[in-house]
């Protein structure tokens, strides 16, 4: 009876989450590493879960009445961008001494996987935008029980994509094995990054002289 309530939620949520981001692109770099892949894809899918209840339980009214909070998520988000693209240069300027080989497998802590996971979902104020606000809204316009099947649907295409983003991508994987194809890579994720903390600042800025 709801079930096309729950297609435009898997519909509205899919085009505002597969739109290639910062968020997206950790998850895309870490599964071509073959680093830390299911809790980073899992985490990150129940981040836009949480975001998408909030939202439709009313939380983009209330960040509308805190203006002040956007400042705040946009400048921190830009810092830590930043950092990450600083990271990634390193890595890219100053590769591992030897590539990795097939039967190795790149790790890092489960924590800083969680804590690196929690930085893109939680301090890119797009993920706001696009989850709390936009969908939110959308799912303020549906009576109470066509809007929780807008909501399951909205997040079955966040779990589907991420996991679908972070396994698919093992397919490129053996470009991770060259150390030229570990370099273009991050010099792309350091770009990425940086272009969009630069948007992030450019936004900032702009709003203050207006």
């Amino acid at each position: 009876m709801y079930f096309g309530a729950f297609v435009d939620g898997a519909l509205i949520g899919a085009a505002l989450i597969i739109a290639i981001g910062a968020q997206n692109l950790f998850v895309l770099r870490q599964g071509m590493a073959r680093d830390q892949v299911f809790i980073i894809c899992f985490l990150s899918a129940c981040i836009d879960a949480l975001l998408i209840l909030l939202g439709a339980m009313g939380l983009g009214s209330a960040i509308a009445a805190f203006p002040w909070l956007v400042p705040w998520a946009s400048w921190g988000g830009a810092l830590f961008l930043i950092a990450f693209a600083l990271m990634s240069l390193r890595r890219a300027i100053w590769p591992p001494i030897k590539p990795v080989k097939e039967s190795e497998v790149v790790t890092s802590s489960k924590r800083n996987a969680i804590l690196l996971t929690l930085a893109f979902g939680f301090l890119n104020p797009h993920v706001y935008l696009d989850t709390v606000i936009l969908l939110g809204g959308i799912a303020a316009g549906y009576e109470f029980m066509p809007r929780v099947y807008f909501v399951v649907g909205a997040i079955t295409a966040s779990f589907v994509w991420f996991f679908s983003i972070g396994y698919g991508a093992r397919v490129l994987a053996p470009a991770m094995r060259t150390r030229q194809g570990a370099r273009i890579l991050d010099l792309s994720v350091a770009g990425i990054m940086l272009i969009v903390a630069a948007n992030l600042i450019i936004d900032q800025l702009a709003a203050t002289q207006m």
